[in-house]
């Protein structure tokens, strides 16, 4: 019987023992547990609200060579890059362009016109010789004139009929002999249209051709022909610019570009360098022009200049049309309360004590508390915070709809309180 009643002790101690294990496994398993989040510190210091662009280096001022005629173009011998000299620099030469092919019926029309040609400079030819006979029996009957009013045989009257007959014979000789002059120039302009391009070329090099000297002292910036080529009046040819002499162009929308304005402080990176190069904005132009982005929207965008302000020692291995990052400052303050704007969350509570409803969880002993915060000027980064935290409070970063007021977190680097655990 005793050992009957032992038996049934040990019974229900083991069974109570496994109970109370099971009972405390449960109250484990189901005890809330601090949610583990990131923290950041409140602090002071230096805050900048920018706005950021992506613009390219181009000479101020940029003067393109044009060809001042038609015709054929010598190929350019300068090289991009190469130095000029205002009117001393040899930029191209220009010479008069090859004739043109003729149809036949155009062909036959020359040949007829050379015909003809031959045959009225034939007629004019023969017109010289019967003046010039007629001049030579006008002279013999001057001097025989001359000869009888000596033995007074004829009048006076007689001999003036005698010279003016000679003199009318000479003018009219010098007149044959000039339309037989002007039938020769219209034979060769005949003989001129049937001049094909393959004797053309046969003249090159031969004429007297245009040349293009560079109107300003720089380099050359760009060659818009180099080979030999037919160019017509007002083609371009070549850009001269100063390299030295470097402005900044940023597109910016226009919804940007409405906050910048002449003066603000420009800070210029990712253009080759190591270290940054200052600026200043020197125009925001007051027209706007249409530009689809890389997913094919339409954007008013704005051309912004900017100066550089660097010395020239920093940034003079740049060139025309370079690439870089400008950051053009619109506000700064070296000494403002600050957190991180990933920490920031709207409130939808119906309270709107602060303009904005923007609001942060606080670590507060290990437990969140919410609060309302109003904000300054911000950046892409972080917040001004002008109340609701104090400096030194640590905030949670990208708190999660299980992070509800009063809910106990701890830092998810170790540290409950979060120590000095900041991003």
């Amino acid at each position: 019987m005793l050992k009957i009643t032992q038996v049934k002790t040990k019974r229900m101690v083991i069974w109570g023992a496994v109970g109370t294990l099971l009972v405390l496994g449960l109250v484990y398993s189901f005890w809330p547990r601090p949610i583990a989040v990131d923290l950041a510190r409140v602090e002071r210091g230096e805050l900048r609200v920018s706005v950021e662009e992506e613009g390219k280096t181009r000479v101020r001022d940029v003067y393109i060579l044009s060809a001042p005629v038609s015709g054929r173009l010598r190929r350019i011998k300068v090289n991009v890059g190469d130095p000029t000299t205002f009117g001393e620099t040899l930029i191209a030469e220009i010479e008069p362009a090859d004739s043109q092919f003729l149809d036949p019926r155009s062909e036959v029309q020359a040949e007829a016109e050379i015909q003809s040609a031959q045959a009225a400079m034939e007629l004019a030819r023969a017109d010289v010789n019967r003046v010039q006979a007629e001049l030579d029996f006008a002279r013999a009957e001057l001097t025989r004139a001359k000869g009888l009013i000596k033995d007074k045989t004829i009048s006076q009257r007689e001999l003036d009929e005698a010279e003016r007959a000679f003199k009318t014979q000479r003018a009219a000789l010098a007149q044959a002999q000039a339309a037989l002059q002007v039938r020769s120039y219209e034979l060769e302009r005949a003989r001129a249209l049937l001049l094909s391009p393959a004797q053309a070329q046969q003249s090159h090099g031969n004429c007297e051709c245009i040349r293009l000297s560079a109107p300003v002292g720089g380099r050359v910036l760009h060659l818009y022909r180099e080979s030999e080529a037919v160019v017509a009046s007002g083609e371009a040819l070549v850009s001269i610019g100063d390299p030295s002499d470097l402005e900044i162009i940023v597109e910016l929308h226009s919804s940007q570009a409405v906050k910048v304005k002449a003066g603000q402080e420009v800070i210029i990176e990712n253009w080759g360098g190591d270290e940054s190069l200052q600026g200043r904005v020197r125009r925001v132009e007051p027209v706007g022009f249409t530009k689809i982005s890389a997913l094919g929207i339409e954007e008013q965008r704005v051309n912004v200049i900017i100066d550089f302000t660097s010395p020239h020692e920093q940034w003079q291995r740049l060139g025309h049309a370079y690439q870089l990052d400008v950051r053009i400052l619109l506000w700064k303050n070296a000494d403002v309360l600050k957190l991180p704007l990933i920490a920031l969350f709207r409130d939808t509570t119906d309270d709107d004590s602060y303009t904005g409803n923007w609001a942060v969880f606080v670590n507060d002993s290990g437990r969140a508390r919410k609060r309302r915060v109003e904000l300054g000027h911000r950046n892409d980064l972080e917040a001004e915070v002008l109340s609701g935290v104090q400096e030194g409070d640590l905030v949670v970063l990208h708190p999660s709809d299980q992070v509800v007021d009063g809910v106990s977190i701890v830092n998810r680097k170790g540290s409950e309180s979060g120590g000095a655990d900041v991003f």
